[in-house]
């Protein structure tokens, strides 16, 4: 199959829409104009697994593929239906306008098959990389999806009962239904960058005031200079902020203790479309509520006299969605007075954060299940891997985001290929890898481009009040010791491995943070085992299972009547 999954669908049977419905498949787009065709799916990087939920109005066959140009030719699919003897499912390739061929190896495994209402729905999984030369590679870049059906189990010509979008399957921003129209814009007002380095500036405001509750479901940057400007995030204010200021940040202002994550921005990023079903809240009882924009400046030629009006703007609606989004940061939580130091001329070094959610319940009273669907992951120059993980009853049973190939330049939110769901008393660790292969003084946790953070930003809903839940190993018992790092420290590679299981090994001390500034901490926490990380070899002999279902080998004319198809 050289194109992944070529959607074939069944025909109109009747005038009511082929629907979403499926909370494992977060994903969901119509691939014809009448909404008669609906693909539903969800994907596991780490495992290497995606799975489609096809629904076509109509009781014949279906087909789904994916095409390198959008016709038939080249295209991988599968083609399957419920007829008079059962179900039927292959998996195929097309060579031209002709009965595709089925496959030598059936790289898609159907998990369920049924007809109901005048409906076709369609289960199936693979890997995004079968191995198989006749499959479509399944990547992060726009794919071409093409999809047929037939108003019988007869697989014959498809005539108008086809069609060809454009999707990206891993890396999916659905396009708003709400006109682009009305939006807050946050942004910085004729400031002058300084000629240093690392500069954040702040500017604590009143938004537009909207007396009734509306939803932000689109953020877009307003980047007036793109070489300096590195990232941008909007922090909520607790009650006790009440006037506006524009100052740079964390200087003991008063909106120093903003802390609760509205939107962010980080370079290589771009506009952000939030899920069709949630909103970020802003307005109604909280309509004089005040908000900090905090950008950082990234002037590494120090150039001065640079003037920025740069910012957010925030498109929202009165029209809600079903949930309200939280953003909780997660990771390492940077101490001026208690240091975690990584050493320089190392090829990789890990830092550790965690969050245990029993800890939620002291700053509130109900904490519901958490809904993740989207993250974004942060660190600064000498990133280079950085994955969170999710922990239950003390065993790793997740990976909520892992990203190898971190790049302090292409910083985004992105949508989780499936949504995952955060227990009460479950746990999150952050884990991030560095190189200071390039330095030769310690790097510190802190807030300049050149210290470091390791940070996960997670998108949920339901939203509640806590805003971060961060640790830090209590680093003050290694003063004075053989593990107090400076710049004149020279490690051997064993003697950093075990600097870094001895900061690993430290009691965390955790804190929390809430919308009102309230804080609880527990100095009680620890860094529990990492699984590595799956990875993926080809392989011919592969113990996956693949099925090939056709189970009405009399009834379903399968391999006859495909003539002159696309």
């Amino acid at each position: 199959m050289r194109s992944l999954l070529l959607f074939l669908c069944l025909s109109l049977a009747g005038t009511r829409g082929a629907g979403a419905s499926d909370h494992s498949m977060p994903f969901m787009v119509y691939l014809d104009l009448n909404r008669q065709v609906c693909l539903e799916w969800g994907f596991d990087k780490l495992k290497g697994d995606i799975t489609f939920k096809l629904t076509v109005n109509t009781t014949g066959w279906v087909g789904l593929g994916f095409s390198p140009s959008g016709i038939m030719k080249g295209a991988d699919m599968v083609i399957g239906g419920v007829g008079h003897n059962g179900i039927y499912f292959t998996d195929r390739h097309a060579t031209g306008k002709t009965m595709p061929l089925e496959d030598t190896q059936q790289s898609y495994t159907l998990l369920s098959l049924t007809e109901s209402e005048g409906r076709t729905i369609m289960v199936f999984q693979r890997a995004l990389q079968t191995c198989d030369d006749q499959d479509y590679h399944i990547n992060d870049k726009p794919i071409k999806v093409i999809y047929a059906f037939g108003t019988t189990d007869v697989v014959s010509y498809h005539s108008n009962r086809r069609g060809t979008k454009e999707v990206n399957l891993l890396n999916y921003m659905a396009r708003t239904s709400q006109p682009i129209s009305s939006y807050i814009s946050a942004t910085v007002q004729n400031i002058t960058v300084p000629a240093v380095q690392t500069y954040y500036h702040c500017k604590v405001m009143n938004l537009l005031n909207l007396p009734t509750k509306h939803h932000i479901y689109l953020i877009a940057p307003v980047i007036e200079h793109p070489d300096i400007v590195h990232h941008m995030l909007l922090y909520s204010c607790p009650s006790s902020v009440t006037e506006p200021y524009d100052n740079p940040c964390y200087i003991g202002d008063k909106g120093d203790i903003c802390f609760g994550v509205v939107a962010a921005w980080a370079v290589g990023g771009g506009v952000y479309e939030l899920p069709a079903d949630v909103g970020i809240p802003i307005g109604g009882e909280d309509s004089d509520r005040f908000y900090r924009l905090e950008i950082h400046y990234n002037n590494i030629h120090l150039e001065a006299g640079r003037i920025d009006n740069s910012g957010l703007r925030l498109y929202h609606t009165a029209q809600l969605r079903e949930h309200d989004v939280g953003i909780l940061s997660t990771g390492v939580l940077p101490f001026d007075h208690i240091k975690y130091r990584i050493p320089p001329n190392v090829a990789q070094f890990h830092t550790y954060g965690m969050c245990n959610t029993s800890l939620f319940s002291q700053l509130m009273d109900s904490v519901p299940d958490l809904q993740v669907f989207g993250v974004l992951l942060h660190t600064h120059l000498a990133g280079r891997k950085v994955r969170a993980v999710h922990y239950r009853n003390g065993e790793q049973i997740d990976s909520l985001a892992v990203d190898e190939n971190y790049s302090f330049e292409v910083q985004q939110i992105v949508n989780i290929g499936n949504i995952k769901t955060i227990k009460p008393n479950d746990e999150i660790a952050v884990e991030c890898t560095y190189s200071t292969l390039n330095r030769t003084k310690v790097t510190e946790m802190g807030l300049a481009t050149t210290d470091e953070m390791c940070l996960a930003f997670l998108f949920y809903y339901p939203a509640i009040k806590i805003t971060s839940c961060t640790s830090h190993p209590m680093t003050q018992s290694l003063l004075n010791t053989s593990y107090e790092v400076t710049d004149n420290t020279t490690l051997s590679h064993d003697e950093i491995v075990e600097y870094e299981n001895v900061l690993k090994s430290l009691p965390q001390i955790q804190m929390l943070t809430d919308v009102d500034h309230n804080l609880t901490y527990n100095i009680n926490g620890f860094i529990r085992e990492m699984k590595k990380n799956p990875t993926f070899t080809c392989s011919r002999a592969s113990t996956r299972l693949y099925t090939s279902w056709i189970m009405n080998p009399g009834g379903i004319m399968l391999l006859l009547l495909w003539t002159a198809i696309m």
